[in-house]
């Protein structure tokens, strides 16, 4: 009996142990819930640095300009055209559910009228003699938008701060404690200020790569910013203390594994406003790029850089606008979504709704049809977002492929969302084996953009069909195994695109192509299928080679590309942008050629903060 009674008291304590963690543990997803459903928020890099449209704060760091020279923007910051309605207004009209302005950068210049000791404020201190950054929360707070606060933990012009600049260090924290010590208690009242003042939902760190956690004080400033709001949200920037990851300019090729994380990003190369940095993606890429974010689960945090008067740059005013016509148009497919389905199961961007009851596809392109493989669960509807009128026809094989045909559909001038819904959350088959098909079979297809479409979902997951074939490398006097089912027009397709067909290999694997792909057997030549009419330029991620030439399969054309988000001093490539002349597309699908400076290396590493800015 004794033995009995202790055996329930231990049981009791486990289950009443595993009770108080699964509600602890409930906290955490209930304060992130907001976020994790907003999918897009705005970023905003605003400081002094915008006067004389240089690097913030870096340029000093670095000693592109001295540190005298750079504070004396402060006399040319006017904001004097600074309209913080209409900030919220644009911020709003773009589908963006919070925002994040830098309530101050690494170089230590406050927007508010901060007083804490020796500080360096706008209000106090600039040409605009006002403090900035109170009506735009104001506004922010009475749209109903959250409100994230960037704050840098180094200050290289505060005199109790040990680095000024990357040559020149004030002070070593072992030998001056107490002077270290007195700037934990500058930086710490400053957050005192922005916590009781602006009741924060978010508080976005930077900068915490110069120093430990220790030396931060970084739990105890946690126990300072949840006295004021214990829901508050933190970034990963406060030394492992915070609620989400923070991946930097570099779209992730692979979705992290945390489950809350947010892309900050750029619309050009720049945070801060600079005239000459003109290198912007276009409003296409930025809503495609958002929709690759959702397809990973994660938010899209989209920067812009307002002019010193306060005035917006008319790109960044024209990229937001867009966004928010296709965000309102799509709202279903944006807005509480999750990832989507495994890249083996369809060959491009998709999400599921919170209810896991909706499908939804994003189609970077006008085409005839694509594929889901093993949906053990047929849908009950098929149909396009923000289009009623759209026919959406589907077959449903016995293999468990739905294919979807959009003859009817009036495509998005970006990214067009289908939307599959179930009764109840779909069941994909376990271990999936792909339909088998013989090249006989193939052939014999009548509509030749499936056999196509086959062809290439084919070569790609590696089970080359074309061995020993009779397929020719340039496709002249082949040798295929005809029957009087054989259809011409599929042949001439092949014989056309025979270079990318014969003893090619494996394609790329997910994450770094939205499509179907193949390698050479030297695999220095990389073949890229595009389905249908790209919206524009098409997208390869994580490429660590170099890029010898790009041109068309079987007619020769050579393409441009150019490379976004490319650090000079960092070894993660850049996104490599391809436009296709709409001229020059096959009608069934058109295949392109990479030609790499050497065999194909891939970067699937995990992207972070960038602690280094040359």
């Amino acid at each position: 009996m004794r033995n009995r009674l202790i055996k329930a008291v231990i049981l009791g304590l486990i289950l009443s142990h595993s009770i108080t963690v699964k509600a602890q543990s409930a906290e955490p997803q209930k304060k992130m819930e907001w976020f994790k459903n907003a999918k897009l928020g705005i970023f905003i890099h605003w400081g002094i640095y915008s006067v004389n449209g240089i690097s913030e704060s870096w340029s000093f760091f670095n000693n592109y300009i001295n540190h005298e020279n750079y504070m004396k923007q402060l006399n040319g910051f006017s904001a004097s055209k600074y309209r913080p309605d209409q900030w919220v207004e644009l911020i709003k009209e773009s589908g963006a559910q919070y925002a994040v302005i830098t309530s101050k950068h690494h170089d230590g210049v406050s927007l508010w009228n901060s007083k804490g000791e020796k500080a360096i404020t706008i209000p106090d201190h600039s040409l605009a003699k006002k403090d900035v950054l109170s009506p735009f929360i104001s506004n922010l707070k009475k749209s109903g938008l959250k409100t994230g606060l960037y704050f840098s933990l180094p200050d290289w012009s505060h005199p109790y701060y040990d680095i000024n600049t990357r040559t020149k260090k004030r002070y070593e924290i072992k030998n001056e404690p107490k002077r270290w010590q007195s700037f934990i208690h500058y930086y710490q009242t400053q957050l005192n200020e922005l916590s009781s003042r602006y009741k924060p939902d978010l508080l976005w760190f930077d900068g915490d790569w110069e120093h430990t956690s220790e030396e931060w004080k970084a739990s105890q400033t946690l126990d300072i910013l949840r006295q004021y709001n214990p829901d508050i949200i933190i970034n990963s920037r406060l030394n492992n203390h915070g609620d989400y990851d923070t991946p930097e300019q570099g779209i992730p090729v692979i979705a992290p594994q945390n489950p809350y994380w947010e892309l900050c990003y750029t619309m050009n190369d720049s945070w801060g406003y600079q005239p000459y940095d003109t290198h912007y993606k276009t409003p296409n890429m930025m809503v495609r790029t958002l929709a690759d974010v959702i397809s990973m689960g994660g938010n899209l945090l989209l920067d812009i850089g307002p002019k010193a008067d306060g005035s917006l740059p008319e790109k960044q005013v024209e990229i937001l606008k867009n966004l928010g016509r296709w965000v309102s148009k799509n709202k279903r497919a944006v807005y509480g979504t999750d990832r989507g389905i495994p890249f083996e199961n369809y060959k491009g961007k998709s999400s599921f709704s919170e209810a896991k009851k909706s499908l939804f596809l994003y189609l970077e392109e006008a085409k005839s049809l694509t594929k889901i493989y093993g949906l053990a669960t047929k849908p009950t509807s098929v149909k396009i977002v923000g289009n009623g009128q759209a026919v959406i026809n589907s077959d449903y094989s016995d293999k468990k492929t739905l294919t979807l045909h959009f003859s009817k559909v009036k495509f998005d001038q970006d990214v067009t969302v289908v939307e599959l819904t179930f009764d109840q959350p779909p069941v994909f088959v376990k271990d999936l084996k792909k339909e088998q098909y013989t090249l006989s079979e193939l052939l014999a297809q009548k509509n030749v953009q499936s056999a196509a479409y086959d062809i290439a979902e084919t070569l790609h997951r590696g089970e080359n069909i074309f061995m020993n074939s009779g397929l020719t490398q340039d496709g002249l006097d082949m040798q295929l195994p005809k029957t009087p089912q054989s259809n011409p027009e599929t042949q001439q397709w092949i014989s056309t695109h025979a270079e990318a067909l014969f003893e090619t290999g494996k394609g790329l694997p997910d994450g770094h192509y939205s499509g179907m792909s193949t390698l050479s057997k030297d695999k220095q030549t990389l073949y890229l299928f595009v389905e249908g009419e790209p919206t524009g330029p098409i997208a390869l991620k994580g490429i660590k080679n170099g890029i010898a030439r790009i041109r068309i399969v079987g007619e020769g054309t050579l393409l441009n590309h150019e490379i976004y988000n490319k650090l000079y001093w960092s070894d993660r490539p850049g996104i490599i942008y391809i436009d296709i002349p709409k001229d020059r597309l096959d009608k069934n699908i058109t295949v392109i050629a990479v030609l790499l400076d050497k065999p194909l290396e891939l970067y699937r590493e995990k992207i972070g903060a960038i602690e280094n800015n040359l």
